[in-house]
Parts: structure tokens; sequence; C-alpha cells
């Protein structure tokens, strides 16, 4: 098969649905299919000496939204990218958000009587609602967003709670439950030890937490839950805070504010995966309350590596997860997740270990059960179309 995975992110600015499509690519392209990523250039912000990818890449033209890490697409306008596109004979096109990348993939779908598969992997009232105030305008754009799914062959989801989001929004139609797959993995005592010199961890407690740095992440919460555990445990711990994202610095501020600065550690971005897992390793939980994500990689990340997360009780993150046996659920307060750090790192080790044999799937067997759905849909086409 020849398919078009469409995104509106690529690197150096590469969010979760952004590592999903990329897995795509890989395990598809393992597996004998030819799967393009398709995605806007990020105006200036390419990886310098970057390594090539091992799937084919087409990028179109884009212009940087101020203040934040994303671009806005311009694939119309960019006739190279068009002309590209045009001369590759997509079996299926896939479109992972439906802005921008959606157009070009119904674009595609239609003129050549193709099937149009599209994920939800996002909550997009919640963040249309964060950046304008206006429920007016969030509800407007989701219903946008319906009527995008409304006219795909088939529309999936990352999990069950993420399939309830997208009926809240007004969708009627059938739902596919299409997991994220993580790779499992074994870390070594030199993996851990790496990242502990690297980022002068101590020996103390480290408690990890790897995403955007945004506000929508709960991250706030994190810090004065920090503070609170330096003030019933003392300061013989590391709290990293690996990545980037518009709230950087004020994370930074309200870090000092907190007086966390001799245990809080800001990475930056980590483009080097083996640096990432080094710190999985060193982890002793992974801290994680977003109420804003689906089905986040970062914690089936996290999981393969042997360490557990701390979630919020009832987010659609901690869908398959159980207190104390995989997991760790909390309320959504400061003082609850300070708490649950606390009574987690006595069981962190078994409950990582569970975690490991319970959370991630195999990307190569995503990616079958993915090409298998791709094949019965482009069969499914042939057949309407006769």
């Amino acid at each position: 098969m020849i398919i078009g995975e469409f995104s509106e992110s690529y690197p150096p600015h590469i969010d979760g649905v952004g590592m999903v499509v990329r897995s795509y690519c890989e395990e598809l392209s393992k597996a004998g299919h030819t799967s393009y990523y398709i995605a806007p250039r990020n105006a200036g912000r390419e990886y310098e000496n970057a390594a090539p990818e091992t799937f084919p890449v087409i990028k179109y033209a884009s212009v940087p939204i101020p203040n934040e890490a994303y671009s806005v697409g311009l694939s119309a306008f960019d006739l190279s990218f068009q002309l590209d596109l045009n001369h590759i004979p997509f079996d299926i096109v896939h479109a992972h958000t439906p802005f921008v990348s959606a157009l070009e993939a119904t674009r595609i779908s239609r003129e050549r009587h193709i099937p149009l598969v599209a994920t939800l992997h996002s909550k997009y009232y919640d963040d249309i609602l964060m950046k304008t105030h206006s429920e007016v305008i969030a509800k407007a754009v989701v219903q946008r967003v319906v009527q995008f799914f409304n006219k795909c062959d088939e529309v999936w989801t990352v999990n069950d709670a993420t399939a309830d989001v997208l009926r809240g929004y007004g969708f009627e139609k059938k739902i596919v439950v299409m997991p994220n797959g993580t790779n499992l993995w074994y870390p070594t005592y030199e993996d851990a030890k790496k990242a502990e010199l690297r980022f002068d961890l101590g020996t103390g407690p480290v408690f990890l937490f790897v995403g955007q740095q945004n506000f929508k992440k709960n991250t706030d919460s994190i810090l004065k839950a920090a503070a609170i555990y330096k003030q019933n445990k003392g300061s013989d711990f590391r709290f990293v805070f690996a990545g980037q994202g518009p709230d950087a610095e004020q994370m930074h501020r309200m870090s000092e504010e907190l007086g966390l600065s001799d245990v809080a550690v800001f990475t930056g971005h980590i483009a080097d995966r083996e640096i990432l897992k080094g710190l999985y390793a060193r982890a002793d939980l992974f801290v994680f309350p977003s109420l804003y994500d689906n089905a986040p990689m970062v914690v089936r990340e996290a999981a393969a590596a042997g360490t557990p997360s701390i979630l919020i009780r009832g987010s659609c993150a901690a869908d398959g997860v159980t207190d104390g046996e995989n997991g760790f659920l909390c309320n959504n307060t400061p003082e609850e997740i300070a708490a649950c750090m606390e009574r987690a790192l006595g069981t962190a080790k078994t409950v990582g270990e569970k975690a490991r044999q319970t959370i991630p799937i195999p990307w190569k067997g995503i990616a079958k059960q993915v090409a298998d759905r791709y094949a019965a849909l482009i069969d499914r086409k042939k057949h309407e179309k006769r």
C-alpha cells in the first residue's frame, strides 16, 4: 500500500500526535508499505544535522504562530508541494488532525476516490476555550471538527475514553478504537546512571514529567505538589521537567517562587531518545496529572521502562490504569498529588513491573492492525466504485 499520514507537527517541534505519526510511518515501512509523513515545515526551525528518516517525508510551507511552537500550514500556496503530492499514487490517506493537513487529505480522497481515515487525538474544545476564553468559538470549532469527521470513511480514537469525548462533541457514527503502541525495552543500571550524572540528579528519589511545558497539562499543580512534598520530606529528591512549551518561562519563575530551585531540573527539549530513555530509567515515578491528554505516549514510554505513573482519577490518561496495581491514581489537587508521590515510592518497583506487563503494546502489532484496517477500507472503496 501507498499511504499518506497527515499531521500538523514535525521536528523540531513534535508532540504526541507527531510521535504517533512517526511510529506509524516507521512500522508500516518496515512491513513493506510506503508510508509518507506529510506535515508543515517548521518555518526555519528545522533540526540541524538531523538524521534522515527511514520513510519518505513531504513538507509544505508554513508561517510560525507567535508565542507557539506550532506553525500554520500554507499547503494550498505551495506549488512544489502540490506537484509532489499529485504525483504520488496513494491508496489511502489518514488525517491525524482536522485542520490544514486534513484539507489536503480530504482533497486527495475526493479526487481519487480513495478512503479517508481520521483519528481524534486531542481535546479541541479544551484547546480553543483555553486560547480564546469563548465557549461560543470553542463550540463552533468543535462543530466544524465533527463535520469533518462525518465526511471520513472511518473514524478512530486512541481509547474508549477518547471515543466518549468525540461522542460528547456530537459525533454519532461508528468509532474504531486503535490504541497507540510503545516498544518494550529493558533499561540497564548504566542507562540510569548516565542520566543521573548528566543532570546531577543525586541518589535520592527522582520524579519525572515529560511533555509540553504548558499549563493546560496541569503543570502548575505539579509544581505546587513538589513544593508540598519538599515541605514534608525535605530536599533529598529531584523533580525533572523534560520538554519545552509556551509556559516554560512562567514555570521557571513559579519554581523559584515556590522554593524549588534546588530540586527542580528543567532539561529543555531532548531530541536524543537515548538520553530520554535514561531519564525514564532513573525516575522512580512518572508524574502526569494532565486532564487534557487522551492516551499520552509518555505514560506508555515510562511503563515500557518499568516506571509507573501518577495520574488523575477519571482522566482519559488514566484509562487502563488501576490504582496500586499498574499505576497510581489520585484526585486533582496539589495536596493529593503530593500525598500520592509519598505513598507510591514504597511500591514503585513492583507496580512499575506490572505497568510494563500491562500498558505498552508493541508498535509492530499496532501497525499490523492498522494495515489490516487500511486494506479492508481500500477493498470496500473499490467495491463501492464498482
